[in-house]
């Protein structure tokens, strides 16, 4: 039997902000804060380019599921390298490759954060 979900930006009390919080993101940022790169909003899930919504500094780790100041607009595939790690922006927009699916940001150690 699956486990079930219980982040709160999920299924709790902290969705409706999420939500209202994604909108915003959605309507103001145009790049990845992962890698830079510009986010197509015209590619959809499970697209490894569409846009998705990223914790800065994730749940798991002690960040905040909903605050505004936690997120940021990123694409599926950095979002999915990133993982559960703590990111310092810095080292990610040095990549001079624009990301694609031959250079995702795996050129990025990320076994090493």
């Amino acid at each position: 039997m699956a486990k079930p979900n219980l982040r709160p930006d999920h299924n709790g009390t902290q969705r409706a902000q999420f939500d209202s919080n994604k909108k915003k993101i959605y309507a103001t940022q145009r790049l990845c804060g992962i890698c830079g790169n510009p986010v197509d909003f015209s590619l959809k899930f499970p697209h490894p380019l569409s846009p998705c919504i990223d914790h800065i500094i994730p749940v798991s780790k002690g960040g905040h599921p909903s605050e505004l100041g936690n997120l940021q607009l990123a694409h599926m595939c950095c979002n999915r390298q990133k993982s559960d790690k703590l990111v310092i922006r810095t080292e990610l927009t040095h990549q001079k490759d624009p990301v694609g699916n031959r250079n995702l940001p795996q050129t990025f150690d990320w076994k090493n954060l």
